[in-house]
């Protein structure tokens, strides 16, 4: 697979893979690349260009992840990123799933024990989610940010921090719900709108993954390190 370059044309990037779409808008790019490039736009919108590729080709490619790359920018570009993407879950994706899932329940007949099933698991799903962002933006990314930019407010304070259980359930849990969907609705309803709501599900899974990743693969080791200093 393609590896991007900084000095790729970014409409190129969209047209090699329309889902980066997201994630080029977490950085604040807005649509109207012309024919500029990945460096000239990184430039105009004061972004680390370096950065920049290397989140971009971790996402389009899962086997791409370039670990001593991504742990030599600053945790706060890091965290700075992961509040956006919590920020699109949150207001795109999430609300994107619901939506879908309102409307194949609306198609299916009234009662539908496996349409109410498959409700109650994914409020589920999402409550645990928002309570485990809510805790990062909250707590962790405070601390983080705390030890980096004023380490004698927070002497004597050490978090443990490790997230990789809780990445691990939420998504067993995502795919959970895909196969709710998969093996186990009674078919009698809009197929259409079901395979878009998996098609947003299979969207967001895609997304949460990459996600973990960065925070389980670099940024946790980052702080590791950096309280070990102290």
């Amino acid at each position: 697979m393609k590896e991007f370059r900084k000095d790729d044309r970014m409409a190129s990037l969209i047209s090699a893979n329309h889902y980066l779409l997201p994630v080029i808008h977490r950085f604040g790019i807005r649509l109207g690349f012309k024919n500029k490039t990945v460096a000239e736009l990184c430039a105009k919108y004061k972004i680390n260009s370096d950065f920049f590729i290397a989140i971009v080709n971790s996402f389009h490619n899962p086997n791409y992840f370039p670990e001593e790359k991504l742990l030599s920018f600053s945790p706060l570009l890091i965290i700075d990123y992961l509040k956006k993407t919590h920020r699109y879950f949150v207001r795109y994706s999430l609300p994107g799933i619901e939506k879908r899932l309102h409307q194949l329940q609306l198609s299916s007949p009234e009662g539908s024990h496996e349409m109410l099933s498959i409700e109650n698991f994914y409020l589920e799903y999402k409550k645990k989610l928002l309570a485990h962002i809510a805790d990062e933006e909250e707590r962790v990314f405070p601390y983080i940010v705390g030890l980096i930019s004023s380490p004698e407010s927070i002497e004597n304070k050490k978090l443990h921090l490790s997230f990789e259980e809780e990445h691990h359930n939420v998504d067993l849990e995502i795919d959970d719900l895909k196969n709710l969907l998969i093996k186990y609705t009674n078919p009698v309803y809009d197929e259409l709108i079901c395979n878009e709501l998996l098609i947003e599900i299979f969207r967001f899974e895609k997304d949460i993954i990459d996600h973990a990743r960065i925070e389980d693969n670099i940024l946790i080791p980052q702080v590791n390190q950096i309280q070990n200093q102290r």
